[in-house]
This record gives C-alpha cells, sequence and structure tokens, in this order.
C-alpha cells in the first residue's frame, strides 16, 4: 500500500467504476454506501451528487466533516480521504454533473433537492494501481 497524491492511481480512478462513500453518523458509526463520483485531479476535489435529505448529505451536514470514497477492483483499489462539504449552489451542482456525464457517458438522475458533496482530498491511499 502506498500513501500521496493520484500519481499511478491517475488511470484507475479515470474508470468509471462505483465507489463506496464513508460518511460518520453523529454516533461516530461508519454510513458506507455506493455511489459514482468524479476526481478532478487538478483541484483535488472528489463530487458525488445526492439529495439534500440523503443519510450522506445529513451526516455530513450534522458536522460530520471528512468523508472517504474507495474505488475497488479485485484486488485493486485506491481511497480519496478529505475534509466533505454540501452544497446546494446550481454553479457548484451544474459543474458536478456535468463532470458526472462525461466520465459515465450519460446524464445523471436530476431529483428535486439535487446536491453535491464535494470532498478536498487530501490522503490518497492505493494498493496493486
Amino acid at each position: 500500500m502506498t500513501t500521496g497524491r493520484a500519481g499511478t492511481a491517475r488511470a484507475f480512478l479515470a474508470e468509471p467504476r462505483v465507489a463506496t462513500l464513508t460518511t460518520l453518523r453523529r454516533d461516530g458509526s461508519p454510513h458506507v454506501v455506493a455511489v459514482r463520483f468524479t476526481w478532478d485531479e487538478a483541484a483535488g476535489l472528489a463530487r458525488v451528487l445526492t439529495v439534500g435529505t440523503s443519510r450522506k448529505a445529513r451526516n455530513l451536514a450534522a458536522g460530520g466533516g471528512r468523508a472517504a470514497l474507495c474505488q475497488v477492483d479485485g484486488f485493486r483499489w485506491v481511497t480519496l480521504e478529505g475534509a466533505a462539504t454540501v452544497s446546494g449552489d446550481p454553479r457548484r451542482v451544474a459543474e458536478a454533473a456535468r463532470r458526472y456525464a462525461k466520465r459515465y457517458a450519460s446524464p445523471p438522475p436530476d431529483p428535486p433537492g439535487r446536491v453535491v458533496i464535494e470532498i478536498a482530498v487530501d490522503h490518497i491511499m492505493q494498493l496493486n494501481v
């Protein structure tokens, strides 16, 4: 396992896969869900679209503060960790949707109350990538 910036993980993170997103509930227990995400290496920012009423968004809005995304393929994996915020700003949501459509070759769902979780990645772990 190595830690640091994206480096050799770049190609792996470019693959349009699903990842797990981990946030913390108020009692400190982990909440882990499968999500689609985008990775902006230049900005060091991972983005996840969701609705503001989702458990993951509520965990972060309640002061959860940090999140981890882990993309896995067999014995290869990369985890992106960092401070996370929830934003309903239309420009930020639109940018996340644009990146999502490019990554997954289809537009994301557009439910009422859509927000973006932005993770300012400060730690990257990887194995076999």
